[in-house]
């Protein structure tokens, strides 16, 4: 429904208690209704599809109850009559792939339809083919039955696209020791012949307590938050203050923002990119937060740094005094800003890894991430001064949210077993430096010569044992001799390969030297369930840091070394062989966060990958900012007349070189009268703007003054000339149509419950038909309780931008609005409103963004994402229109896709905005193209953009 009734009041239920006439002709066969294309395997999940039950995509009949059309994701509603052949108790049972549900009356009523077995709830339950006993909810309880009466019977199916889909019922007199047959033709009859109807026609279609229309529940908690209640749903319907009072509170000025691209040659379908978004206040939840699980392209890490560290970084563990274990955070830092350029000197070689911190961000990568809390810096070490790159080092620009990193993917980077690049010289500065370290290890007792197999970290090779630790840039080492270590030098199995000849003696004190615990041997083990190593451990060690060939074998004894120590010591301390080590868990760490705001680090490009972000978020501050302005000039102008009660919706398209344009709607208290609504376009104008060029073509009869200034010299508000709109303006809707009977009675449905609920009788429904066959789309539209609608007739295959044309052509009024529109929206009650206020003619186009449904989703759980990259719902003025040439009908004449994306390249050219908002409970319904408008297969790629 389009309109809810009340809250937690269901509208009556409409269930069918007089049968239709039945023949004997009618025996033999039962009705069967598909409904496809749903996804889900429960039978709930077939209620909540928009066109149950009245609407299926096919009606057909089926002569015995077991059907097996081997497809996916579709259901099935099968209903008729049931014959006994003798007197007596009977049972029945279901059986099913995925869930089902059987029906049965006491009479031939459907309104008695009563719930006797069925197949699972959840959609998970499935039973094998003639399995009628799995589940004890198959098997009905004993029925009696008559043989001289016919019982109404409703069989239910849900099959997602998964298992082999069948559904059966059987029955068997209630005996001892039968076995359950499946009802046969013999005993089973129609509801009614349906073979002469048309698909529109509905009024012998059976509603029952299995299968009607309203009577849901009432709605639980809204699951996403654009569900919830906003005061923009319902602003419409306050009475609106009168433009003409408002006229003299501004200075006029003149309005031509430098983005606009009128004139200039533009690149087939490059007008995507001249599209810019606008901001919002307050927060219109239009963010689908709910859908983040699956996309989070809102935040601008890489999904592979997410997968792998989270979002710790933005966290700065509280430590305790002397606490220095800090090497998670020094290897996510030395992951996130890699540098081929920042690797060690030979001269450098001498220091040990866990005395290192890693180097600070490049500025570009400062402002693509947020700042890191600094790691603290080891006694002995000096951190090296941060160089700014030269002008040939810094990557080029580009509007993206990937990871800074990626910038530089087409500079050689040393990847395993290649030898590090030599550093840059850099004038009268030492270069950066970056450390690596390695997650921390901890202890596991050995369960074989190499130890069990390892998860692989994503696109870096793991060895199956731990790697030592190793210095970047490092000389080859001379070779060692062939001896086994002892358990006596713990530190030898972390000792640098430059210093592989030191003594005993000084690798033990070397460590400590610095201020750092001494190594030992537990160090190269892993402390987690999932030992990993590091990623810099790999990918930044060059070849002659590697063990050679002949290094390999020795590598294996030391660790069978090492193994044989921890054995020992794992014995001697009681420890159980062959078992892991749980891992301390420190319940009681806490942590430091500040404030973070990622809306602020979004742009208003139009970014056409992240389609669940939501509208720009306006700062609050500057949004109230403007409101005060405005309202002090408002109170100035009719002496204190109004009050401001709140601000209900700001929007700002912003123009860094002139100002930035704002509709501000507000509700206000009027004195000695009631609640009042104001929406009007407000400029704000940097001081020294100048104009430009746009206003000097001679059609605006005002001059244009001087850029209005505060006395403190800081922008104020201006009335910008031409950018009116107009709350009375007609509105039609264009919607070209073939062979889509349930889709135009829905889109005929939506369209009187909206003219209903606002009472708004300035918009007109004008259909294109394409000879449909299923339905009589002119009768339909007589049917419907609409103001205005009117009816084009058209032959041939269908074609998009030719049906709009005609519908456009036959609008006689060139000051009236178009929207451009498809069959399979639901609208939300302020869609009119809205249009109008984004449509100013000579000035501005609306193309609202649609939020397009998944398989199975409903706007009552709404799961999918904004059609970020579609402007087929476009609205526009007709003489607009007109000036920019209608739609390339020659081009795609035997197809569509791409035609949005034509229209809007001329509409730019033309010198029009284009507004681009995601709209709330905006959505358009899954469908699929199968077997739709009864045409040639399209030749475009690209989905169909309405």
């Amino acid at each position: 429904m389009l309109f809810p009734v009340g809250v937690g009041k269901p509208p009556p239920l409409n269930l069918t208690h007089q049968v239709p006439p039945w023949w004997e002709e009618y025996k033999g066969q039962v009705n069967l209704h598909v409904f496809e294309d749903w996804c889900g395997g429960a039978v709930g999940h077939l209620r909540r599809n928009l066109h149950f039950p009245l609407f299926p995509h096919t009606r057909t009949t089926v002569k015995k109850l077991a059907v097996s059309p081997k497809w996916k994701n579709y259901g099935l509603r099968i209903f008729g009559f049931i014959h006994p052949a003798r007197d007596g108790d009977v049972q029945f049972s279901v059986a099913s792939d995925d869930n089902s549900e059987f029906w049965l009356s006491p009479n031939e009523s459907p309104a008695g339809a009563q719930l006797v077995a069925f197949v699972g709830k959840t959609g998970s339950e499935w039973t094998a083919p003639g399995e009628f006993t799995k589940f004890s909810s198959q098997v009905s309880k004993p029925k009696r039955l008559m043989a001289s009466r016919r019982y109404y019977f409703e069989l239910l199916h849900k099959q997602d696209d998964r298992g082999s889909d069948h559904v059966e019922v059987g029955w068997r007199a209630f005996l001892p020791g039968l076995k359950f047959e499946v009802i046969g033709s013999a005993h089973i009859s129609l509801y009614t012949d349906e073979s002469s109807l048309k698909m529109d026609h509905v009024a012998h279609v059976p509603q029952s307590p299995a299968s009607h229309v309203g009577g849901r529940l009432p709605q639980e908690e809204p699951r996403a938050d654009m569900l919830r209640p906003d005061p923009r749903d319902t602003f419409f319907l306050t009475p609106r203050v009168e433009p003409s009072s408002l006229e003299n509170v501004l200075e006029p000025c003149a309005y031509a923002p430098t983005y606009v691209v009128k004139d200039f040659p533009i690149a087939r379908y490059q007008g995507l990119q001249f599209v810019y978004l606008s901001f919002v206040y307050p927060n219109d939840h239009t963010r689908l937060t709910h859908m983040e699980t699956e996309n989070k392209c809102f935040y601008r890490e890489s999904p592979l740094y997410l997968e792998r560290f989270g979002f710790y970084k933005y966290m700065k563990m509280d430590r305790e005094e002397g606490e220095e274990d800090e090497e998670e955070e020094v290897q996510r830092r030395a992951f996130l800003f890699l540098n081929p350029d920042d690797f060690l000197d030979d001269e450098e070689e001498g220091e040990l890894l866990d005395s290192l911190e890693p180097t600070e961000a490049s500025p570009l990568q400062s402002r693509r991430h947020l700042p890191l809390p600094a790691a603290p810096t080891a006694p002995g070490a000096t951190p090296a001064p941060p160089v700014p790159p030269s002008p040939g080092d810094l990557p080029t620009t580009r509007r993206s949210r990937a990871l800074s990193w990626a910038a530089r993917a087409a500079r050689p980077l040393p990847l395993f077993l290649g030898r590090a690049l030599r550093p840059r010289a850099a004038a009268q500065q030492q270069p950066p430096k970056v450390y690596v370290t390695r997650v921390r290890p901890g202890l596991r007792a050995p369960l074989g010569p190499r130890g069990p197999p390892w998860p692989p970290f994503p696109g870096v090779f793991l060895r199956p044992r731990p790697l030592p630790r190793v210095q970047l840039r490092a000389p080859p080492r001379p070779p060692r001799s062939r001896g086994r270590r002892t358990g006596g030098s713990p530190g030898a199995e972390l000792r640098p390969p430059a210093r592989a000849q030191a003594t005993q003696g000084s690798l033990e004190g070397q460590p400590r030297l610095l201020g750092l615990p001494a190594p030992t041997a537990a160090a190269n083990l892993s402390s987690e369930a999932q030992p990993v190593t590091s990623f810099l451990s790999l990918s930044q060690v060059s070849r002659a840091q590697l063990p050679a060939a002949g290094d390999e074998e020795e590598a294996d004894d030391d660790d069978d070394g090492a193994r044989g120590e921890d054995e020992d010591s794992e014995e001697a301390a009681g420890a159980p062989r062959g078992r892991w080590r749980e891992d301390a868990i420190d319940w009681q760490r806490t942590f430091s966060v500040g404030a973070v705001d990622f809306e602020q680090l979004r742009s208003d490009w139009n970014d056409l990958r992240c389609n669940v972000s939501g509208n720009l978020q306006l700062p609050e501050a500057e949004a109230v900012d403007v409101v005060a302005q405005y309202m002090e000039r408002l109170n100035a102008r009719h002496g204190g007349r109004y009050a401001l009660l709140r601000i209900v919706n700001v929007e700002k398209r912003r123009d860094s070189a002139r100002g930035s344009r704002f509709l501000l709607e507000l509700e206000l208290q009027e004195r000695g009268g009631g609640r009042r609504r104001l929406s009007e376009y407000v400029f704000l104008r940097l001081p020294g703007a100048h104009a430009g060029g746009a206003d000097a073509d001679g059609e605006s009869p005002e001059p244009a003054p001087a850029a209005p200034t505060r006395p403190d010299g800081r922008p104020e508000l201006c009335r910008p000339l031409r950018l009116a709109w107009r709350q009375d303006v007609m509105v039609h809707f264009i919607v070209p149509v073939k062979n889509q009977a349930r889709w135009v009675a829905q889109f005929l449905a939506d369209m009187a419950a909206l003219h209903a609920r606002t009472g708004d009788s300035h918009f007109s429904i004008t259909l294109v038909d394409f000879e449909s066959e299923d339905m009589d789309v002119e009768q339909a539209l007589r049917s419907a309780r609409l103001p205005r609608y009117q009816y084009l007739r058209r032959t041939g295959n269908f074609e998009r931008s030719a049906g709009l044309q005609a519908g456009v052509d036959a609008v006689e009024d060139a000051s009236s609005i178009v929207f451009l529109c498809d069959l399979h929206i639901h609208f939300p009650p302020n869609i009119l409103d809205g249009i109008r206020k984004h449509c100013v003619e000579g000035k501005l186009a609306f193309a609202p963004v649609v939020m397009r449904l998944g398989c199975g989703s409903s706007p009552g759980d709404p799961h999918g994402y904004w059609e970020v990259n579609g402007f087929g719902l476009f609205g526009i003025y007709k003489s607009d229109f007109d000036r920019v040439g209608g739609m390339n009908t020659e081009e795609f004449r035997d197809q569509w896709g791409g035609e949005d994306w034509e229209l809007l390249d001329r509409v730019l050219q033309a010198g029009l905005e284009v507004e681009r908002l995601r709209v709330r409970n905006f959505y358009h319904h899954y469908h699929s193209k199968r077997g739709m408008w009864g045409a040639r297969g399209r030749k475009g790629s690209r989905t169909e953009g309405s």
